[in-house]
């Protein structure tokens, strides 16, 4: 964890571990980086990790080391931040204002939701059964 990540903490969650804040994050605000080292769709393809972040069509980030807090963010159909892809780094941001003790949650795009998400059914908070 990176100074500037200090109010963010990884709990447990009904789907495994999760990123939460520990202070009220405001709208528009950046959050965090999701970190690792670059590589390229062919490695992408031989390791068929779930921490991989595409940054365009060619290479990816490999997120997978738990130095990379970014990694704990889990999907929601309905998310409170979304990821920003600039140059070869991908920023988190927050889209609406942040209660401290919430969990940050980004949507994962479509082709991770249907490989991944979809097959198991979704379990974020909007599709969880009550």
């Amino acid at each position: 964890m990176k100074r500037g990540d200090a109010h963010l903490i990884v709990r447990r969650t009904v789907t495994g571990l999760g990123l939460f804040t520990l202070k009220d994050i405001p709208a528009g605000r950046r959050i965090v980086e999701y970190v690792g080292p670059i590589v390229t769709a062919e490695e992408v393809a031989r390791r068929r990790g779930r921490y991989f972040f595409e940054i365009n069509e060619k290479l990816s980030i490999d997120g997978s080391a738990r130095a990379n807090i970014a990694r704990y963010l889990n999907h929601s159909c309905r998310p409170n931040a979304e990821a920003f892809v600039t140059g070869r780094r991908v920023w988190v941001w927050s889209k609406r204002a942040i209660k401290a003790g919430e969990q940050l949650t980004i949507h994962y795009g479509e082709s991770y939701f249907n490989d991944y998400i979809r097959p198991k059914g979704c379990k974020c908070e909007k599709c969880r059964p009550r």
